[in-house]
């Protein structure tokens, strides 16, 4: 579970994330916002790379104030922006990773790495350079990444950037499966990632937790969530959309 209490960003004078309470437990959370929403911002703290100005997150029972190492075991992040050592292979890159999390038994890691290749359909090119990756592949290579060791608790910011159709239903399906016994938030503008695979979804706007409900429940009375995020906007403090 995660609780997040009056959670409130702030640079100089511009408020980014304004009194955020929020809770979710296992399963899949879909996170909308416009750019500038501070939806990077708000994973950010939750993935324990800022620090709040004020507010608590509390993730799993543990304080991440005080007890910032002990999540970081249990978590795993897909930031929007990444880069790889180019020079490494696919496989050499997730072997470094993994030992970084911890995991130090060779074979087990090795059998580890082998399948999470497998599944993302990335076996085949494991012995490449990430150089000669194309985008789609390292963006498939982002998602892995973030599930080395298994972690209770997985972070997606954009995961289906420059996925082609067919890579992106691949990605809805494991997500959908990983969701039934870990939490996941995963952060897009892509209103079909959100209907393929998330059963909640919270709306940040201008730096406020507008909306936090099923999807279903944003779709209500309109034909698509697309049409209800509009409309929901538009009555949140007189916005124009």
């Amino acid at each position: 579970m995660i609780e997040v209490k009056n959670l409130t960003k702030q640079y100089k004078d511009k408020v980014v994330l304004r009194d955020i309470n929020w809770t979710i437990g296992s399963g899949v959370f879909g996170l909308l916002g416009e750019n500038g929403a501070g939806k990077s911002t708000f994973l950010k703290l939750l993935a324990t790379l800022l620090e709040p100005t004020s507010g608590e997150i509390i993730i799993d029972g543990k304080d991440l104030g005080t007890e910032k190492s002990e999540v970081r075991k249990q978590l795993g992040y897909l930031p929007q922006e990444f880069d790889f050592y180019s020079r490494l292979t696919g496989f050499e890159m997730l072997d470094y990773f993994a030992v970084l999390k911890g995991m130090l038994q060779k074979e087990i890691r090795h059998d580890h790495i082998y399948h999470l290749m497998t599944t993302f359909n990335l076996l085949k090119v494991k012995d490449k350079r990430i150089s000669n990756y194309s985008y789609g592949m390292k963006q498939r290579l982002g998602i892995i990444q973030a599930m080395l060791g298994n972690p209770k608790l997985l972070i997606l910011d954009e995961p289906t950037v420059g996925l082609d159709l067919v890579e992106c239903n691949r990605i809805h399906h494991i997500i959908s499966e990983l969701g039934k016994n870990r939490t996941i938030i995963y952060s897009t503008h892509i209103f079909a990632d959100i209907e393929a695979c998330c059963t909640d979804v919270s709306i940040l706007h201008k730096g406020d937790m507008v909306f936090h409900d099923s999807v279903d429940k944003l779709a209500m009375g309109f034909s698509n969530i697309t049409e209800g995020y509009i409309a929901m906007l538009k009555t949140w403090k007189g916005t124009d959309v």
